[in-house]
């Protein structure tokens, strides 16, 4: 990257998985806007024809990955395609790496196949160094909750993209990556009812709540396994879940960077979790971006 990710960014699974002619323009759209990254995820499959998709309807905002899943991809892969994709459209890749989750990739893959996490992350990027054109430090990022990870992000990438965390685990994610870059994701809905605005937070969060990783995380702030159990308790998903009007959404967003985030990307939660949320980003965009 040839500067450090500021501003606020979409984080958004259907620029990746939805028609392809409808997310590029999509992401045109949001590049007008002012957006200053495009986060997509990755389990599995072709990643790297979204992210030339994107990259391609866009010349200026970062495209970033969120994650790069490393048991789904050779390091040797990632990084020439890292290079292709730069050569081709500029330096605005930035690499978010991730191990994802035991539960997931034993199912994916086989029973044992997810083993010593940090140890693998470090050999992964043992990978990177060593390919033909090494995927640099400062182009990659590591989706880092636990203290181990972190140090690991803080040592040999340019920082960290900590997913479903409360401010407060963003300052948690400063403090451990000292100065390096902190990406900070949350989860928004653009709704003022109480109930309708859960329902669709709990949706969101019904996968995760499943995940030893994340529990794990909430945990160390003080959430409880009754906090975690029967789809969350509201505390849980008020705190991982922004909803209400733009303002609300603004301050949950300001509350990440006062804890220490440089970058903010949002996902925006709908009822329909397969549709671009293309009138939810016009109307955040004035009270997210700038």
């Amino acid at each position: 990257m040839t500067s450090r990710l500021t501003g606020t960014g979409i984080w958004s699974g259907m620029l990746r998985y939805g028609d392809a002619a409808a997310t590029a323009a999509a992401a045109t759209e949001l590049e007008a806007q002012g957006w200053a990254a495009l986060w997509i995820p990755d389990v599995g499959g072709d990643l790297w024809s979204p992210l030339a998709n994107l990259l391609g309807a866009t010349s200026t905002v970062t495209i970033a990955t969120g994650i790069l899943n490393v048991w789904m991809h050779m390091p040797e892969e990632a990084a020439a395609e890292h290079a292709r994709l730069v050569t081709a459209h500029g330096p605005r890749y930035l690499c978010g790496i991730g191990i994802s989750h035991r539960p997931f990739i034993d199912h994916v893959n086989s029973p044992g196949t997810y083993t010593k996490p940090v140890e693998t992350m470090a050999a992964y990027l043992d990978g990177l160094d060593a390919a033909d054109t090494p995927l640099a430090k400062s182009d990659r990022v590591i989706a880092a909750l636990g203290p181990k990870m972190l140090e690991l992000a803080r040592t040999r990438s340019a920082g960290t993209h900590p997913y479903l965390v409360t401010p407060e685990l963003t300052a948690k994610a400063r403090a451990g990556i000292g100065d390096g870059l902190v990406a900070s994701e949350q989860g928004v809905v653009l709704e003022t009812d109480p109930t309708k605005a859960r329902e669709i937070a709990r949706m969101h969060l019904a996968t995760y709540l499943g995940l030893p990783n994340y529990a794990n995380n909430w945990k160390r702030q003080g959430f409880t396994d009754d906090d975690i159990a029967n789809g969350g308790s509201d505390r849980l998903v008020d705190a991982l879940v922004v909803w209400g009007d733009e303002a609300a959404i603004a301050a949950r967003v300001q509350a990440h960077r006062d804890a220490g985030a440089d970058h903010v990307c949002v996902q925006v939660l709908t009822a329909d979790p397969r549709a671009l949320p293309v009138d939810e980003w016009r109307a955040l965009a004035p009270a997210l971006v700038g």
